[in-house]
């Protein structure tokens, strides 16, 4: 199960899990006033934004050592992940990095310009992949210039691979950067082909779909009613013609960084809010050591069941996103401080959980008996590391195992002041008017989008993910590839069709039975129109949260075409949604969130595949060339990435830490380049 929500775009408003992008409030000022500067760079299809961190001098000191020593732990696995994503990955961006900071010549030109893009481009993404879209980022400079450049720089200063020359590591990375046919694709999902052999990332090596697939399944017992996440924390070659697992732990594959984790995490257990807190971050010290993954569902259920702390964290192999089977996790990292005041609308979701599960649409025989744990809060993010740096999620919800959320239940959580940071970086940026069918749908999302746009995350994340169960015997990992995206459909629908229920107005949550209204539209608005920003001219929908917002919108438009409940509409020759009757399109969510609940409990993959096939892969061509016309138009960045501030230790004479600074004046080049220098300790082949 994903649970990971990544904001979408610069977009006044967005739908669900990979969407967002207001705030229902202010963060506290802290300092942080009309003169902070939140947009930082601008290049290809990407805007680089600041986002502050209000309250974060109102912590205590502890509190703020706490947090210093977390952040560390979570950039020191930069490395990790972007090995992860492909094993080329470390030559090339510390071969692009020394050019770029050893290059004598000519930066003036428009090749180095494309250079210095490709770069950019190259560290939003975590790799040379696309971190959205999974294509390879061609570069828009020629071969023979990069060979120039390289060749220009003096060899002492230039990271070659375990001693090789210039021309060594040219001939290894040139075909991987330049030609078009070498991993295209960082995680192919095209049905009936070997996804494993054609996938670009580093999860595995010299095995097949077939032999992978074998290799857990004989791991598998049905009737484990707890099961270990196999395969979570390792890669999968073969060793004298046998598969084996590569674990990813201290003594062990990306062991160098993982040592330096483990340092910052036990300075952080020193100085833990409480007991329980120590205890949590010493059981994911002891799953460093080991790579045993009992202890990493030990480490998980004790940390579920930490809600009095008020710094919080996430860190290790998380998401399995990026794997085509669903099987491995990219390194991830998130600090964080609870924002009191907001946390008031999730706590009152979160204690009306049964109700929710009760009322849902869904079969009886999906229903949770009895709803266990879901805590949820708004959260200030602190820092952002591996798998939600530079883009990030505006929310999440965790654990991943089934059985850890039927027993233990999770944790959901909205980033304030992320969502906050889109918006004030999106203030007038005129896409509203631009998209929305009439000043009806534009004025609904002035009065309602924010609010109704941070329930919808808080219901995905809260309740969504958490609701529901997998019948007995049924894999989690069962749906493969599809599984991410119909696991996102149905936590997205789960908060659609309750937005529109009166619950929500008796429990204080919306003003009226109108509210709703403006995340139906702007919702249906963008997975059938506007996300098509995001997708080259004749490529299909990869990303996971993408096949979502499709699937929903277009299965819905279809489905209520013969009583024109939402229809594609022209006007003055553009293309606009028209929602026509918001009450049946409520009904439309559940039954399709019935039909989703099944595939997922069931485990029924042929169906799951015709759906995902049928609604979330395809564009329509000619609607898909309008959109992105008009959106150049607006000369908006279809993608945000994001810079940390940077905290200080402050010490006195003997020592002692006597406070915990913040600054945000490093830019986007600068910390990059930084954390090269600083957070990598990884061989550049692992």
């Amino acid at each position: 199960m994903k649970k990971i929500i990544y904001m979408l775009t610069s977009l006044f408003l967005l739908g669900a899990c990979n969407q967002g992008n207001q705030s229902g409030s202010t963060p506290a000022n802290d300092g942080i006033d009309s003169t902070f500067e939140y947009k930082v760079d601008r290049f290809a299809d990407i805007e680089i934004l600041r986002y502050p961190v209000p309250g974060f001098n109102s912590l205590s000191l502890q509190q703020k050592e706490l947090i210093y020593y977390l952040s560390q732990a979570a950039l020191e696995g930069r490395d990790i992940l972007w090995d992860q994503h492909n094993r080329y990955n470390l030559t090339i961006r510390r071969v692009c990095e020394g050019v770029y900071e050893n290059y004598m010549g000519n930066k003036s030109s428009d090749e180095w310009k494309q250079f210095e893009t490709y770069l950019k481009q190259i560290w939003m993404a975590n790799g040379i992949h696309h971190h959205y879209s999974e294509d390879k980022i061609m570069p828009q400079f020629t071969q023979d210039y990069f060979v120039t450049l390289v060749k220009s720089v003096d060899p002492g200063r230039m990271p070659f691979r375990d001693g090789m020359a210039a021309d060594e590591t040219l001939n290894e990375i040139l075909p991987v950067m330049f030609d078009p046919a070498v991993m295209p694709k960082r995680m192919s999902q095209t049905p009936g082909s070997d996804i494993v052999a054609s996938s670009a990332v580093n999860f595995y090596e010299g095995v097949t779909q077939q032999e992978v697939e074998a290799f857990y399944n004989a791991m598998k017992d049905p009737a484990d009613e707890t099961p270990i996440s196999y395969g979570l924390n390792s890669k999968v070659t073969k060793v004298d013609g046998q598969v084996t697992e590569q674990v990813w732990k201290l003594g062990g594959m990306y062991d160098k960084a993982i040592e330096r984790i483990i340092g910052w995490l036990e300075k952080a257990a020193a100085v833990a809010e409480n007991d329980h807190q120590k205890e949590v971050i010493t059981l994911l010290i002891d799953y460093y050591r080991s790579g045993d993954l009992q202890k990493f569902d030990d480490y998980s259920v004790k940390w579920v069941t930490d809600t009095q702390s008020r710094v919080d964290f996430i860190n290790g192999f998380i998401e399995t996103y990026t794997d085509p089977l669903g099987l491995k996790a990219t390194w991830e990292a998130m600090v964080n401080f609870k924002s009191e005041e907001a946390s008031k609308r999730t706590q009152t979701i979160s204690d009306n959980a049964q109700w929710f599960e009760d009322h849902s649409p869904i079969d009886d025989r999906f229903k949770k008996e009895e709803v266990k744990g879901v805590s949820a809060k708004v959260i200030t993010a602190a820092i952002l590391g591996g798998d939600t740096y530079p883009a990030t999620p505006i929310g999440i919800n965790l654990p991943n195992a089934d059985w850890i959320r039927r027993d233990h239940g999770s944790k959901s959580v909205t980033i304030d002041n992320i969502t906050y940071a889109y918006t004030k970086a999106a203030e007038g940026n005129g896409f509203n008017e631009e998209f929305m069918w009439s000043d009806s749908e534009r004025e609904l999302a002035k009065q309602y989008g924010s609010l109704t746009d941070n329930l919808h995350t808080d219901l995905h994340e809260c309740l969504g993910h958490g609701s529901g169960k997998l019948l007995p015997g049924v894999s989690s990992d069962v749906l493969q590839a599809y599984g991410s995206p119909l696991e996102e459909t149905r936590a997205d629908l789960f908060a659609l069709y309750y937005l529109a229920d009166p619950k929500l107005v008796k429990l204080g949550l919306l003003p009226d039975g109108e509210a709703y209204k403006a995340e139906y539209y702007s919702y249906i608005m963008n997975g059938a129109m506007t996300q098509l920003t995001r997708i080259q001219p004749g490529k299909d929908i990869e990303q996971a949260h993408m096949r979502n917002r499709a699937l929903i919108s277009r299965w819905v438009i279809e489905k209520g075409s013969e009583e024109k409940v939402v229809e594609l509409t022209q006007k003055e020759g553009k293309t606009y949604v028209v929602v026509n009757d918001y009450e049946k399109l409520r009904a439309l969510f559940g039954e399709l969130l019935a039909e989703v609940q099944r595939i997922k409990s069931e485990g029924d993959f042929e169906a799951g595949k015709q759906l995902v096939e049928s609604y979330g892969v395809k564009v329509d061509p000619t609607l898909h060339e309008e959109v992105l016309a008009r959106y150049e138009a607006l000369n908006l960045a279809p993608y945000k990435g994001f810079v940390n501030p940077v905290y200080k230790l402050v010490t006195d004479d003997e020592g002692k830490v006597t406070d915990v600074t913040i600054s945000y004046d490093e830019n986007y080049v600068q910390q990059q380049l930084r954390y090269s220098r600083q957070y990598s300790v990884l061989p550049l082949k692992n």
